[in-house]
Protein backbone atom coordinates (compact mmCIF):
# COMPACT_ATOMS: atom_id res chain seq x y z
CA UNK A 1 0.00 0.00 0.00
CA UNK A 2 1.23 3.23 -1.06
CA UNK A 3 2.04 5.70 1.81
CA UNK A 4 -0.07 8.97 1.90
CA UNK A 5 2.42 12.52 1.46
CA UNK A 6 1.67 16.10 1.39
CA UNK A 7 3.70 18.42 -0.67
CA UNK A 8 4.16 21.96 -1.03
CA UNK A 9 5.17 23.06 -4.01
CA UNK A 10 6.72 26.47 -4.62
CA UNK A 11 5.81 27.94 -8.33
CA UNK A 12 8.74 29.71 -8.82
CA UNK A 13 8.96 32.36 -11.12
CA UNK A 14 5.61 31.83 -12.76
CA UNK A 15 2.65 33.94 -11.97
CA UNK A 16 0.21 31.46 -10.95
CA UNK A 17 -2.94 33.25 -12.35
CA UNK A 18 -1.21 32.47 -15.86
CA UNK A 19 -0.40 28.84 -15.01
CA UNK A 20 -3.64 28.41 -13.44
CA UNK A 21 -5.18 29.98 -16.46
CA UNK A 22 -8.70 31.98 -16.57
CA UNK A 23 -10.89 31.44 -14.31
CA UNK A 24 -8.70 28.30 -13.42
CA UNK A 25 -9.26 26.52 -16.78
CA UNK A 26 -6.02 24.99 -16.26
CA UNK A 27 -5.98 24.20 -12.78
CA UNK A 28 -9.44 22.14 -13.11
CA UNK A 29 -7.66 20.34 -16.09
CA UNK A 30 -4.90 19.07 -13.80
CA UNK A 31 -6.90 18.27 -11.02
CA UNK A 32 -9.20 16.13 -13.42
CA UNK A 33 -6.01 14.22 -14.58
CA UNK A 34 -5.46 13.73 -10.94
CA UNK A 35 -8.51 12.33 -9.32
CA UNK A 36 -6.62 10.29 -6.80
CA UNK A 37 -5.00 13.75 -5.73
CA UNK A 38 -6.35 16.31 -3.75
CA UNK A 39 -4.58 19.48 -5.23
CA UNK A 40 -5.20 23.03 -3.43
CA UNK A 41 -3.89 26.52 -4.75
CA UNK A 42 -2.35 28.55 -2.28
CA UNK A 43 -1.34 31.65 -3.59
CA UNK A 44 1.98 30.92 -5.35
CA UNK A 45 2.44 27.46 -4.17
CA UNK A 46 -0.01 24.39 -4.82
CA UNK A 47 -0.78 22.06 -1.96
CA UNK A 48 -0.79 18.07 -3.27
CA UNK A 49 -1.84 14.99 -0.85
CA UNK A 50 -2.03 11.47 -2.22
CA UNK A 51 -0.13 8.83 -2.87
CA UNK A 52 3.74 9.23 -2.43
CA UNK A 53 4.47 7.91 -5.70
CA UNK A 54 1.86 9.94 -7.45
CA UNK A 55 2.70 12.77 -5.67
CA UNK A 56 6.18 12.89 -6.65
CA UNK A 57 4.94 12.07 -10.32
CA UNK A 58 3.07 15.02 -10.15
CA UNK A 59 5.79 17.40 -9.09
CA UNK A 60 8.44 16.41 -12.17
CA UNK A 61 5.19 16.90 -14.08
CA UNK A 62 4.00 20.61 -12.77
CA UNK A 63 7.78 21.16 -12.94
CA UNK A 64 7.80 20.44 -16.43
CA UNK A 65 4.91 22.53 -17.10
CA UNK A 66 6.47 25.75 -15.26
CA UNK A 67 9.46 25.51 -17.13
CA UNK A 68 7.63 25.31 -20.68
CA UNK A 69 5.67 28.18 -19.69
CA UNK A 70 9.30 30.22 -18.93
CA UNK A 71 10.23 29.26 -21.85
CA UNK A 72 7.59 29.77 -24.50
CA UNK A 73 6.01 32.24 -22.90
CA UNK A 74 1.93 30.42 -23.21
CA UNK A 75 0.18 27.25 -21.73
CA UNK A 76 -3.38 26.05 -23.30
CA UNK A 77 -5.58 23.07 -22.25
CA UNK A 78 -3.60 20.96 -24.84
CA UNK A 79 0.30 21.81 -23.32
CA UNK A 80 -1.42 20.85 -19.15
CA UNK A 81 -2.28 16.98 -20.98
CA UNK A 82 0.56 16.58 -22.81
CA UNK A 83 2.75 17.58 -19.52
CA UNK A 84 0.89 15.79 -17.39
CA UNK A 85 0.24 12.39 -19.79
CA UNK A 86 3.99 11.30 -19.53
CA UNK A 87 7.57 12.24 -19.74
CA UNK A 88 7.53 10.64 -23.81
CA UNK A 89 4.92 12.51 -24.46
CA UNK A 90 5.59 16.17 -23.10
CA UNK A 91 9.38 15.55 -24.44
CA UNK A 92 8.20 14.58 -27.77
CA UNK A 93 5.77 17.75 -28.21
CA UNK A 94 7.37 20.21 -26.48
CA UNK A 95 9.13 22.68 -29.48
CA UNK A 96 12.65 22.80 -29.51
CA UNK A 97 15.25 25.49 -31.10
CA UNK A 98 14.44 23.79 -34.22
CA UNK A 99 11.02 25.23 -33.85
CA UNK A 100 12.26 29.12 -34.17
CA UNK A 101 11.33 30.56 -37.37
CA UNK A 102 12.89 34.29 -36.86
CA UNK A 103 13.49 36.21 -34.25
CA UNK A 104 11.36 39.47 -33.91
CA UNK A 105 11.49 42.65 -32.67
CA UNK A 106 13.75 43.42 -28.93
CA UNK A 107 14.97 39.61 -29.34
CA UNK A 108 11.43 38.02 -29.33
CA UNK A 109 11.29 34.58 -30.53
CA UNK A 110 8.52 33.89 -33.51
CA UNK A 111 8.21 29.97 -33.09
CA UNK A 112 5.74 27.35 -34.50
CA UNK A 113 3.97 26.59 -31.39
CA UNK A 114 1.58 24.29 -32.38
CA UNK A 115 1.80 20.55 -34.54
CA UNK A 116 0.25 22.21 -37.25
CA UNK A 117 2.15 25.36 -37.12
CA UNK A 118 5.77 22.99 -37.59
CA UNK A 119 3.85 20.98 -40.49
CA UNK A 120 3.07 24.42 -42.46
CA UNK A 121 7.09 25.22 -41.60
CA UNK A 122 7.75 22.04 -42.49
CA UNK A 123 6.05 21.99 -45.88
CA UNK A 124 7.03 25.34 -46.51
CA UNK A 125 10.78 23.68 -47.80
CA UNK A 126 8.71 21.39 -50.02
CA UNK A 127 6.32 23.05 -51.77
CA UNK A 128 5.66 26.64 -53.32
CA UNK A 129 2.15 26.64 -52.89
CA UNK A 130 0.49 26.02 -49.63
CA UNK A 131 -2.88 26.34 -48.00
CA UNK A 132 -3.77 27.34 -44.51
CA UNK A 133 -6.83 26.56 -43.55
CA UNK A 134 -8.83 26.71 -39.88
CA UNK A 135 -10.23 28.86 -37.00
CA UNK A 136 -9.71 32.25 -35.72
CA UNK A 137 -6.75 32.26 -33.06
CA UNK A 138 -5.26 29.60 -34.83
CA UNK A 139 -1.63 31.24 -35.75
CA UNK A 140 -2.22 31.12 -39.48
CA UNK A 141 -1.64 33.73 -40.96
CA UNK A 142 0.88 34.94 -38.51
CA UNK A 143 3.25 31.93 -38.93
CA UNK A 144 3.26 32.64 -42.64
CA UNK A 145 4.29 35.97 -42.39
CA UNK A 146 6.88 34.41 -40.51
CA UNK A 147 8.02 32.78 -42.70
CA UNK A 148 8.06 35.51 -45.31
CA UNK A 149 10.13 37.65 -42.99
CA UNK A 150 12.84 34.37 -42.83
CA UNK A 151 12.90 34.21 -46.41
CA UNK A 152 13.05 38.29 -47.26
CA UNK A 153 15.77 38.21 -44.17
CA UNK A 154 18.20 35.15 -45.63
CA UNK A 155 17.64 36.62 -49.31
CA UNK A 156 15.28 33.95 -50.29
CA UNK A 157 12.90 36.80 -51.78
CA UNK A 158 13.13 39.97 -52.71
CA UNK A 159 9.82 41.32 -51.78
CA UNK A 160 7.04 40.10 -49.64
CA UNK A 161 3.50 41.04 -50.67
CA UNK A 162 0.36 40.32 -48.28
CA UNK A 163 -2.67 40.90 -50.15
CA UNK A 164 -6.75 40.15 -49.39
CA UNK A 165 -10.18 40.72 -50.40
CA UNK A 166 -11.54 44.32 -49.17
CA UNK A 167 -14.97 42.34 -48.05
CA UNK A 168 -16.92 43.72 -44.97
CA UNK A 169 -17.35 41.15 -42.26
CA UNK A 170 -20.78 42.06 -41.69
CA UNK A 171 -21.18 45.18 -41.69
CA UNK A 172 -21.59 48.01 -44.35
CA UNK A 173 -19.26 50.75 -43.58
CA UNK A 174 -20.61 53.33 -46.10
CA UNK A 175 -18.46 56.15 -47.36
CA UNK A 176 -14.39 56.13 -45.79
CA UNK A 177 -12.85 59.59 -46.35
CA UNK A 178 -9.39 59.69 -47.21
CA UNK A 179 -6.67 58.20 -50.27
CA UNK A 180 -6.69 55.11 -51.08
CA UNK A 181 -4.19 53.90 -48.80
CA UNK A 182 -6.39 54.95 -45.78
CA UNK A 183 -9.72 53.50 -47.44
CA UNK A 184 -7.87 50.02 -47.49
CA UNK A 185 -5.83 50.27 -44.30
CA UNK A 186 -8.54 49.20 -41.78
CA UNK A 187 -9.18 45.84 -44.35
CA UNK A 188 -5.58 45.15 -44.16
CA UNK A 189 -4.61 46.20 -40.11
CA UNK A 190 -3.94 42.63 -39.33
CA UNK A 191 -0.90 42.04 -41.77
CA UNK A 192 0.86 45.47 -40.41
CA UNK A 193 0.11 43.80 -36.84
CA UNK A 194 1.91 40.72 -37.35
CA UNK A 195 4.65 42.54 -39.55
CA UNK A 196 5.35 45.62 -36.91
CA UNK A 197 5.77 42.33 -34.28
CA UNK A 198 8.73 41.28 -36.45
CA UNK A 199 10.46 44.36 -38.19
CA UNK A 200 11.69 47.09 -36.41
CA UNK A 201 9.23 49.75 -36.93
CA UNK A 202 11.88 52.25 -38.90
CA UNK A 203 13.12 49.24 -41.33
CA UNK A 204 9.51 48.18 -42.19
CA UNK A 205 8.77 52.19 -43.22
CA UNK A 206 11.70 52.04 -45.68
CA UNK A 207 10.32 48.37 -46.54
CA UNK A 208 6.90 49.69 -47.48
CA UNK A 209 8.27 52.95 -49.24
CA UNK A 210 10.66 51.11 -51.34
CA UNK A 211 8.30 48.38 -52.64
CA UNK A 212 10.02 45.72 -50.46
CA UNK A 213 6.98 44.78 -48.65
CA UNK A 214 3.73 45.65 -49.94
CA UNK A 215 0.28 45.08 -48.92
CA UNK A 216 -2.35 45.86 -51.06
CA UNK A 217 -6.07 44.62 -51.95
CA UNK A 218 -6.81 41.65 -53.90
CA UNK A 219 -7.84 43.96 -56.69
CA UNK A 220 -4.40 45.03 -57.16
CA UNK A 221 -3.13 41.60 -57.73
CA UNK A 222 -4.73 41.42 -61.42
CA UNK A 223 -2.15 41.38 -64.35
CA UNK A 224 0.75 40.98 -62.43
CA UNK A 225 3.64 38.45 -62.56
CA UNK A 226 5.24 38.00 -59.07
CA UNK A 227 8.85 36.96 -59.62
CA UNK A 228 10.88 36.51 -56.47
CA UNK A 229 8.57 37.30 -54.28
CA UNK A 230 6.93 36.03 -51.20
CA UNK A 231 2.87 36.09 -51.34
CA UNK A 232 0.77 35.53 -48.95
CA UNK A 233 -3.31 35.77 -49.63
CA UNK A 234 -5.04 36.43 -46.26
CA UNK A 235 -8.72 35.80 -45.64
CA UNK A 236 -9.26 33.85 -48.82
CA UNK A 237 -12.74 32.41 -47.64
CA UNK A 238 -13.57 35.61 -48.69
CA UNK A 239 -12.72 35.55 -52.44
CA UNK A 240 -14.86 34.20 -55.59
CA UNK A 241 -13.38 31.47 -57.31
CA UNK A 242 -12.79 33.49 -60.58
CA UNK A 243 -10.63 36.09 -57.80
CA UNK A 244 -8.50 33.34 -56.64
CA UNK A 245 -7.78 31.76 -59.99
CA UNK A 246 -6.43 35.17 -60.83
CA UNK A 247 -4.51 35.23 -57.74
CA UNK A 248 -2.96 32.08 -58.07
CA UNK A 249 -1.36 32.89 -61.80
CA UNK A 250 0.35 35.40 -60.55
CA UNK A 251 3.07 33.10 -59.02
CA UNK A 252 6.24 33.43 -61.21
CA UNK A 253 9.83 32.36 -61.10
CA UNK A 254 11.02 31.91 -57.49
CA UNK A 255 7.73 32.76 -55.45
CA UNK A 256 6.41 31.36 -52.76
CA UNK A 257 2.33 31.55 -52.30
CA UNK A 258 0.84 30.83 -49.09
CA UNK A 259 -2.93 30.98 -48.79
CA UNK A 260 -4.98 31.13 -45.32
CA UNK A 261 -8.46 31.71 -44.80
CA UNK A 262 -11.35 30.21 -42.08
CA UNK A 263 -14.13 28.49 -44.11
CA UNK A 264 -16.58 28.76 -41.25
CA UNK A 265 -16.11 32.88 -41.34
CA UNK A 266 -17.20 33.72 -44.99
CA UNK A 267 -19.03 37.23 -45.93
CA UNK A 268 -19.60 36.79 -49.18
CA UNK A 269 -23.28 37.26 -50.88
CA UNK A 270 -25.12 34.29 -49.92
CA UNK A 271 -25.08 32.62 -53.86
CA UNK A 272 -21.69 33.29 -53.89
CA UNK A 273 -19.30 30.34 -53.55
CA UNK A 274 -16.45 30.68 -51.63
CA UNK A 275 -12.99 30.12 -53.88
CA UNK A 276 -10.99 29.17 -51.17
CA UNK A 277 -13.07 25.73 -50.55
CA UNK A 278 -13.25 25.15 -54.80
CA UNK A 279 -9.72 25.83 -54.99
CA UNK A 280 -8.59 23.61 -51.92
CA UNK A 281 -11.05 20.66 -54.01
CA UNK A 282 -9.49 20.99 -57.42
CA UNK A 283 -5.79 21.24 -56.20
CA UNK A 284 -5.74 18.61 -53.31
CA UNK A 285 -3.33 16.64 -54.31
CA UNK A 286 -1.00 18.39 -57.01
CA UNK A 287 2.83 17.51 -56.37
CA UNK A 288 4.24 20.95 -54.89
CA UNK A 289 0.67 22.63 -53.39
CA UNK A 290 0.46 21.79 -49.66
CA UNK A 291 -2.16 21.44 -47.42
CA UNK A 292 -2.69 22.14 -43.50
CA UNK A 293 -5.61 21.91 -41.53
CA UNK A 294 -5.80 23.73 -38.60
CA UNK A 295 -8.23 22.99 -36.21
CA UNK A 296 -9.58 24.24 -32.43
CA UNK A 297 -6.02 22.73 -30.41
CA UNK A 298 -4.23 25.40 -32.80
CA UNK A 299 -5.61 28.07 -30.90
CA UNK A 300 -3.03 30.25 -29.09
CA UNK A 301 -5.27 32.92 -29.00
CA UNK A 302 -6.86 33.77 -24.59
CA UNK A 303 -8.10 30.86 -23.62
CA UNK A 304 -12.04 31.58 -24.36
CA UNK A 305 -11.26 31.95 -27.90
CA UNK A 306 -11.24 28.09 -28.25
CA UNK A 307 -14.42 27.61 -26.35
CA UNK A 308 -15.87 30.16 -28.40
CA UNK A 309 -14.99 28.58 -31.27
CA UNK A 310 -16.39 25.35 -30.22
CA UNK A 311 -19.69 26.85 -28.99
CA UNK A 312 -20.36 28.40 -32.26
CA UNK A 313 -19.61 24.83 -33.94
CA UNK A 314 -22.12 22.91 -31.85
CA UNK A 315 -24.33 25.71 -32.76
CA UNK A 316 -23.52 25.61 -36.02
CA UNK A 317 -24.46 22.11 -36.31
CA UNK A 318 -27.05 21.59 -34.34
CA UNK A 319 -29.43 24.92 -35.01
CA UNK A 320 -32.37 24.90 -37.98
CA UNK A 321 -31.16 27.65 -39.73
CA UNK A 322 -27.21 28.33 -40.52
CA UNK A 323 -25.30 30.96 -39.15
CA UNK A 324 -25.96 34.69 -40.48
CA UNK A 325 -22.03 34.80 -41.20
CA UNK A 326 -21.05 31.76 -43.49
CA UNK A 327 -24.09 30.13 -44.04
CA UNK A 328 -22.79 26.87 -43.92
CA UNK A 329 -25.46 24.62 -43.94
CA UNK A 330 -26.98 25.82 -47.32
CA UNK A 331 -23.52 26.47 -49.00
CA UNK A 332 -22.71 22.59 -48.08
CA UNK A 333 -26.65 21.48 -49.60
CA UNK A 334 -25.76 23.63 -52.38
CA UNK A 335 -22.58 21.89 -53.33
CA UNK A 336 -23.43 18.31 -52.28
CA UNK A 337 -26.40 19.18 -55.81
CA UNK A 338 -23.72 19.12 -58.15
Amino acid sequence: MNDIAGKEIALDGVDPRELYGAQDLYLERIRELHPGLKIVARGSSLRVLGAEEATRRFERHLRELVAYYLKYGHISVEVVEQCFAGEAVAQREVPTDRDIIVYGNNGNVVRARTENQRKLVALYDKCDLLFAEGPAGSGKTYTAIALAVRALKERQVRRIILTRPAVEAGEKLGFLPGDMKEKLDPYLQPLYDALNDMIPPAKLQKYLEEGTVQIAPLAFMRGRTLDNAFVILDEAQNTTLPQIKMFLTRMGRNAKFIVTGDVTQIDLPLRTDSGLVRATEFLRGIEGIGLVAFDKRDIVRHPLVKHIVEAFDRHAETADTPPAGPRRAERNARRSDR
